[in-house]
């Protein structure tokens, strides 16, 4: 699953984030949602959420 979609992502979610430094090599940090910081309903590039050890990306993958 993307993250594009806000109603998809929740606190305590295990994710994939591309940090804003990563953008042009597309590397990913894995961690868990704490916060989500895009207010829209759905974001082309994936909603943007700050994980619980502080690191801030937008989603590109989602981990049932």
């Amino acid at each position: 699953m993307d993250g594009k979609n806000r109603k998809d992502i929740y606190p305590g979610l295990e994710v994939d984030i591309i940090l804003k430094k990563d953008q042009r090599s597309g590397a990913r940090t894995r961690g868990v949602v704490q916060a989500l910081l895009t207010s829209a309903a759905f974001h082309s590039r994936g909603i943007k959420v700050r994980l619980e050890d502080g690191q801030v990306g937008r989603v590109v993958e989602i981990f049932p």
